[in-house]
């Protein structure tokens, strides 16, 4: 709705067969201009939509190009009805202009059309940014971001939850990814950091007494990009709750994120309850610990078929199989799936097939007797053309190229569902042995409660500890992170001793956490959706930029701003900085 003014009475996209008669005045960018024999007919695009302009005197459209910004005054008229546009919803009304004013000129070498910006390379749309904007598509991803960045606000507070804001500069913490630090001006060689997120913050307000708190977080991570990952900045839907277990959090995040998928998804959606599926499970049936549940193929475990086995490739290895429809794939499926496994590190890719008459056929058939046979015909549940593929490696790696190729399958057969299908991981390991130093280290967020608080920390093997944690995954998309915090100061002490710091290191990086749980911590719980991959979901993009209005590129840069770039020896001077 807008008030009228010397602009505009009306939007462009308003105006309906009820207002003929009438006299208008519009706003908004000329999207196109025709010449039909001395009449000229111009395209009005504002945010609501487009009305055709009749101009009938050339000299009112004088030095007027596209996307120049103007106003006019006319009649509202129907069209000839050979005329009618079906395609825009104010397709069967013209405007007859009085009058035309520039608002804003634009230049007429445009940098790309707008109506195909998104065809044109993403450094040139990025850098034009505004007029990429302009693009229908472009523009309506962001309106729709902010309803739903508005429902979920709304859902929240519906629950319950108070929106309280927390600081962007803070303290650098050692949270997993690189901080972005900002130099202090008052404090000569101090530091500020942008949060990676409000972990800390949240926890403190739980210590508060607040009992359920939420905001739209700015979150900023100096991190390499990806298809659902933006370098730099993104936002999530942050909330903690006092009181409160793994499964009280869980039934809040099903609420809200099936809320969202029904009111603004295109597709089914898992309904609830949403399945919850250990880590354990997850990387052994679909060796991923964000499973894409559209995809129904499985894997199996059939490693104790190829202990001591003579066939050496399997011999006393982690040995995955997964059985998929497709024996009667052309002899080129089979080679560009072998092909795919060795591109992403695998040695070899074996297979049997199962004829029609109940026999087998592969590469890997000779090396089996019968009652391996037999074994994994059961297991596998293998029926008439199906093939089942084996992978073998280490413990570690066999699950991650088992997920691989599993999904690669999924892709190739078409497998996949055309919904949306939600799961809980549950149950993620505490710690997992570092790399390098073969001890044990975080897996996931430092703060979480061990399954089994300081007893079990103190009795079990580290890599034997479970950790209230916990993920939402849709459609093979990490969708949110969360846990029950360690609220307790003894077993916080016990789990970050267990992955190498003192307890002087402890308090001395997380000084703020240390101090505040010996004035009485309640046990707290929380989580934090992604809103950037939530929208890129719901709007099918394949890349995340696609649903931010303003993103940098791949490489980190803000090619709009200019950022990042260069500052002034006096502004370096200020904050006590010399560039080496």
């Amino acid at each position: 709705m807008i008030l009228a003014n010397e602009y505009r009475t009306h939007t462009c996209g308003q105006l309906r067969e009820s207002d003929i008669g009438q006299e208008v005045r519009l706003a908004g960018w000329v999207e196109t201009i025709r010449d039909h024999g001395g009449i000229l007919f111009l395209d009005l695009r504002d945010e609501t939509g487009v009305t055709q302009v009749v101009i009938k005197d050339e000299e009112l459209i004088k030095g007027v190009t596209r996307e120049s910004v103007v106003t006019i005054c006319g009649d509202v008229v129907r069209r000839d009805e050979e005329t009618y546009n079906p395609k825009i919803a104010t397709g069967t009304i013209e405007v007859v202009a009085k009058t035309l004013q520039m608002l804003g000129k634009s230049v007429s070498n445009l940098p790309f059309e707008v109506a195909s910006s998104t065809d044109t390379r993403e450094d040139v749309r990025l850098a034009y940014r505004f007029l990429d904007l302009r693009n229908q598509k472009v523009h309506d991803n962001i309106i729709f971001r902010s309803k739903v960045i508005s429902f979920l606000r709304e859902k929240m507070t519906q629950l319950g939850f108070l929106d309280i804001q927390t600081p962007i500069l803070s303290a650098s913490s050692p949270e997993g990814a690189r901080d972005y630090l900002i130099p202090s001006r008052k404090h000569k060689g101090k530091f500020y950091a942008l949060p990676q997120a409000p972990q800390i913050f949240k926890q403190l307000l739980m210590v508060s007494g607040f009992d359920r708190y939420f905001q739209v977080a700015p979150c900023f991570r100096d991190e390499d990009a990806r298809a659902d990952r933006t370098p730099g900045e993104f936002y999530q839907l942050d909330f903690e709750m006092a009181f409160a277990t793994q499964e009280d959090v869980l039934r809040v995040a099903e609420d809200v994120l099936l809320a969202t998928f029904s009111k603004f998804g295109k597709k089914p959606v898992t309904p609830a309850p949403i399945p919850r599926i250990t880590y354990a499970d997850a990387m052994l049936k679909y060796g991923s610990d964000k499973p894409d549940l559209r995809n129904p193929l499985e894997i199996i475990d059939v490693s104790d078929l190829f202990v001591d086995s003579s066939f050496k490739p399997f011999a006393n290895k982690c040995v995955r199989a997964i059985n998929a429809p497709c024996g009667k794939q052309s002899k080129s499926f089979f080679e560009k799936m072998l092909q795919f496994a060795t591109d992403i590190g695998m040695k070899g890719l074996g297979y049997l097939k199962v004829m029609e008459d109940g026999s087998y056929n592969g590469p890997i058939d000779k090396f089996l007797d019968d009652s391996q046979r037999e074994e994994l015909r059961r297991r596998g549940n293998l029926k008439t053309d199906d093939v089942l593929y084996f992978i073998a490696d280490s413990k570690k790696l066999a699950p991650v190229f088992a997920g691989q190729i599993r999904s690669e399958l999924g892709k190739r057969l078409n497998l996949l569902s055309d919904d949306y299908r939600l799961c809980f991981i549950v149950d993620f390991p505490m710690f997992e042995e570092d790399e390098e130093t073969g001890n044990p280290a975080f897996t996931h967020n430092p703060f979480s409660m061990p399954q089994g608080g300081l007893d079990a920390l103190n009795n079990k093997n580290p890599l034997d500890v479970l950790a209230f944690q916990y993920d939402a995954v849709c459609n093979g998309v990490e969708l949110a992170s969360g846990a029950v915090r360690n609220h307790e100061l003894d077993t916080m002490i016990k789990a970050f001793s267990i992955a190498g710091y003192s307890k002087e290191e402890l308090e001395a990086k997380f000084s703020s956490l240390y101090k505040a749980f010996q004035y009485g911590a309640p046990p707290h719980a929380g989580m934090a959706p992604g809103i950037d991959r939530l929208i890129m979901l719901l709007l099918d993009e394949e890349n995340i930029r696609e649903v931010i209005a303003f993103p940098m590129n791949s490489n980190a840069q803000d090619l709009l701003m200019g950022a990042p770039g260069e500052v002034s020896e006096q502004q370096l001077r200020e904050v006590h900085i010399k560039l080496r």
